[in-house]
């Protein structure tokens, strides 16, 4: 193995995909539904920046604790693992769906949180499941990882923008 990553290592850099990629698709669905943007409504954009940057850091660094999490998990029978990863999901997705969302007048907090609450609990049990499949001891390789992550990040995002 060459690059071998730790279980928190691969799900701070997954949660960093999944803070990055779904919101600015949510964004931009919302951009192409509302015909674009005035040039009087341009700050919107700063504040989306803000908002995906946000929840992209608390996807990161909440990632190491929920690796730890999963990585116990791991030992458990699949089908205890299976049902209970979705609920660590959920709870991830709230996390940093909120925290981003904290910065659209508040409220945002409450619509980031079920939607980040939608995708973590979507995300994290297709990710986990394929990467107790192909960790060797408790690392995966980089070159196993990149594609997983790239693959279901980008097929959430490919629901969201309606492809």
């Amino acid at each position: 193995m060459k690059n071998p990553l730790s279980p928190e290592q691969t799900f701070a850099y997954f949660g960093l995909l999944l803070g990055s990629f779904p919101p600015a698709a949510m964004f931009l669905r919302f951009l192409i539904d509302s015909r674009g943007l005035r040039n009087d409504d341009i700050w919107i954009l700063g504040i989306v920046a803000i908002v995906n940057i946000i929840s992209a850091v608390v996807g990161y660094f909440s990632g190491k604790f929920i690796g730890k999490i999963v990585r116990e998990l791991e030992k458990e029978p699949w089908l205890l693992m299976v049902c209970t990863l979705p609920f660590i999901g959920i709870f991830w997705g709230i996390l940093a769906g909120g925290a981003g969302g904290i910065i659209i007048f508040v409220i945002g907090a409450f619509f980031g949180a079920i939607l980040g609450g939608a995708v973590g609990g979507a995300a994290l049990p297709a990710f986990a499941i394929f990467h107790r499949l192909l960790k060797k001891g408790d690392v995966v390789d980089r070159k196993h990882f990149l594609p997983l992550a790239f693959g279901i990040t980008l097929i959430i995002c490919g629901f969201i923008l309606g492809l």
